[in-house]
């Protein structure tokens, strides 16, 4: 029998988001599809039986599959299979993990998975935001104990108004693409980029986001109402509080002392490891491996308690700093001699050092999504490899953190890179974190503004970014600016904010506990303000403004427009022209559709000599204009000779000199370059020579006068610029019966 599906429907920005349950994979612990337009994400929660034994930590995970028939696509792989996750499906299965995981109890042992996948793309909605609600939803009428729901919605600005859940178009003309989730009380995570957008802005926009995503949370709830499973008891893993006071009473005196000392960040993590393991072997037996493991989770609850502790009630930071004072910063560029713009950027114990590289438009990076994007022309890349914590890890590739934090040092900076047709260049940032202890993102962000200035970019305004904190105990916070390693691991929260003077490129917050309110994001945009404004200062003292011209070794790009019918005429068949060209010229070339060629060169004579090359390959006969040709054919009556490539006309016999030509082959042979004048092109693209009218200084009108070719002639003379010239059949017989130079058709872009 088919089981009873139910749908449960709200509005958002005045179109129906649609929630439906019961008709698919059974078996999960809950299933959801959600929908808007008809773009379609359906997502499973499942929990395993068992607690995960050994575990210290909540083993949650949630993935995103992005499945290409969803368009309607087949995948550009070898294999038309998707593989690994793209950046995209990574980057949505960090958006939905985020606002979930705060929801949890952490001290659930058992293993929850949640799988979401796209099952329709109407190239219109995107899914991401689908993909946080149907994840909720599933939790929600799943058997999992969790203290959802979650609503998000998408916030766009266009022309000062805000709108809800914009479509692929309205997000291209909308100044803000802010992503947004939360509890009916209080938001759990931000996700934002902008075109410097000011702080009370911001502020209103979040506050708009969580109105609207009241009623998908009220539905979630009507929902879990009618067709909820039974919240399943589990065995929670519980701390031993008094074994917890008995390490504090133990090791807080000299836990302070240790917090009181000045220190790095490996001297403190030595000297708490040191503190720890006394301990340890004072109260355990050695032998006995889950006693000592109980007594290690009592210390660590106690460090995270006095540091906590330490802030919130007497402002003092682990490192001694101020609640809203910055590490000290230094910058350097010009690191890489030979790459093409390097920014060196550190603060504190973090250090980032970012590489530019430009390159041709062809060179911009190929998207196979289910987004309408099909190129991408600026790229951020970020590297965190183990040895910037002093670590020793395998090599595995890039970790969605790393990806993640691309993503928003990309974010960051996309609204300050000039235009292509500005600036005709592919972009490519590399950030390699040399060490770390604390918002490396934001270090990311500070190190590519550099690189680019480095390297010659004309940015609009330069990008700074800086991340803060919080700790919270009740109705009692305090923002922290600037937050290292500790702060974040023992905080509340992590929230990042990249600007330029003038207002906020970037926005992401991550949380621990559930929720924070408008007036905290209003207090922490205000203190990031600040110190964006005084990490500026320090990045401008090493370079004020962006070189005015580029760096040596990037390549000088330029363009020439050419009509669109004679781009084969530059790739040649196959591509063979091109080719050439390239490689005799020393250059790279790239021809958009529209008939715009980008040259790129290190030098100007190389860029000169390709300039000439393809304008050559391009031109189109004149009237009145000399030509100096090859004689391709040899009949009585002329000669044909070829004045541009694939274009050649017939000079009279009459007009092969001054003096009376008894024979051609008196005057010219096969091959013989020979100056001639354009002297009139009729209707057909027929082109009349003259070599007399060189010789003796005459006009067009002057040269048909005397050529006795009759009405073969070709009319009378036209305007060079109604008519385009030549013959432009490729490969087929000239106007005269000579042959063309060349196919004209062939290697013709797709």
């Amino acid at each position: 029998m088919k089981p009873e599906s139910k749908k449960f429907i709200t509005t958002v920005g005045g179109r129906p988001l649609t929630f439906e349950s019961g008709k698919l994979a059974a078996q999960a612990g809950g299933s959801v599809t959600v929908r808007f337009g008809d773009s379609v994400v359906f997502a499973a929660a499942t929990m395993g039986n068992e607690p995960r034994q050994g575990q210290d930590f909540f083993p949650l995970t949630v993935e995103y599959e992005e499945r290409m028939y969803a368009g309607g696509r087949i995948p550009g792989s070898f294999f038309r299979r998707e593989g690994r996750p793209g950046t995209d499906a990574i980057l949505i299965s960090r958006l939905t993990d985020r606002p979930l995981r705060p929801l949890f109890n952490k001290d659930i042992r058992n293993e929850v998975q949640v799988i979401m996948f796209s099952l329709s793309a109407d190239w219109e909605n995107p899914l991401d935001i689908l993909a946080i609600n149907a994840a909720s939803a599933a939790l929600m009428i799943s058997d999992i104990p969790w203290a959802g729901p979650v609503g998000a919605v998408r916030v766009g600005r266009i022309n000062g108004e805000f709108i809800l859940n914009p479509t692929f178009a309205q997000i291209d003309e909308s100044d803000l693409d802010l992503r947004i989730a939360g509890t009916s009380d209080a938001i759990l995570m931000v996700e934002s980029g902008s075109n410097e957008i000011d702080e009370e802005t911001m502020v209103s926009a979040l506050l708009y986001g969580h109105e609207a995503i009241q009623s998908i949370v009220e539905t979630q709830l009507e929902m879990a109402k009618e067709m909820g499973k039974p919240k399943r008891e589990v065995t929670l893993y519980t701390l031993d509080e008094t074994l917890v006071e008995k390490v504090t009473n133990r090791s807080a005196s000299e836990m302070n002392e240790i917090l009181d000392t000045l220190h790095g960040k490996h001297e403190l993590q030595d000297a708490i490891d040191a503190l720890r393991e006394t301990i340890i072997l004072e109260y355990t037996d050695p032998e006995d491996l889950e006693e000592i493991a109980k007594y290690k989770e009592a210390f660590e609850e106690t460090y995270k308690r006095i540091v906590r502790s330490r802030i919130l009630d007497q402002n003092k930071r682990p490192d001694g700093r101020k609640l809203t004072e910055i590490r000290p910063i230094w910058c350097e560029v010009g690191i890489s001699p030979r790459a093409h713009g390097s920014g060196l950027f550190t603060r504190g114990e973090t250090q980032v050092l970012t590489l530019a590289t430009l390159g041709t438009p062809k060179e911009a990076q190929e998207i196979d999504t289910l987004t309408p994007n099909d190129t991408k022309r600026y790229m951020h890349h970020y590297n965190f490899p183990p040895y910037s914590t002093g670590e020793v890890k395998m090599l595995r590739g890039q970790s969605r953190r790393e990806i993640g934090h691309g993503a928003l040092a990309e974010r960051a900076l996309v609204p300050v890179i000039p235009s292509e047709k500005e600036f005709p260049y592919t972009l490519r940032l590399v950030s390699e974190v040399l060490a770390s202890n604390g918002s490396s993102s934001m270090a990311s962000v500070c190190g590519s503004t550099l690189a680019l200035m480095d390297t010659g970019v004309p940015i609009k305004a330069p990008v700074a970014g800086v991340a803060m904190g919080l700790i919270k105990e009740g109705d009692r916070y305090v923002i922290l600016t600037d937050i290292q390693g500790a702060e974040d691991h023992l905080g509340d929260m992590d929230f990042k904010v990249a600007g330029t003077t003038k207002g906020i490129t970037a926005l992401q917050m991550d949380i621990k506990i559930k929720g924070i309110t408008a007036e905290i994001m209003r207090q922490a945009l205000q203190q990031a303000h600040d110190a964006r404004m005084f990490i500026l200062d320090k990045m401008l003292e090493v370079i004020p403004v962006p070189r005015p011209e580029l760096r040596s070794f990037v390549p000088r790009i330029t363009t020439v427009n050419v009509p669109v019918d004679k781009i084969g005429a530059i790739i040649g068949p196959g591509g063979k022209t091109i080719r050439a060209i390239q490689e005799e010229t020393n250059t790279k070339i790239d021809i958009d559709d529209d008939g715009t060629v980008y040259i790129a060169a290190t030098d100007g004579v190389s860029e000169a000599a390709a300039r000439e090359r393809i304008e050559s390959l391009t031109e189109s006969a004149q009237i009145g204009h000399i030509y100096t040709g090859k004689v391709v054919r040899i009949a009585d009556f002329g000669a044909f000779v070829q004045i541009l490539p694939g274009i050649d006309g017939m000079v009279h016999i009459s007009q092969l000199d001054s003096e009376r030509v008894e024979k051609v082959e008196d005057v010219v042979k096969m091959g013989d370059e020979l100056t001639v004048m354009v002297t009139a092109i009729d209707e057909n693209g027929k082109i009349r020579l003259s070599r007399q009218a060189v010789l003796e200084g005459w006009t067009p009108e002057e040269a048909l006068e005397h050529d006795k070719g009759g009405k073969s002639g070709g009319g009378r003379p036209r305007s060079g610029s109604d008519r385009r010239g030549g013959d432009r059949r490729g490969g087929g017989r000239s106007s005269y019966g000579g042959r063309s130079g060349g196919d004209r058709n062939s290697g013709l872009r797709k």
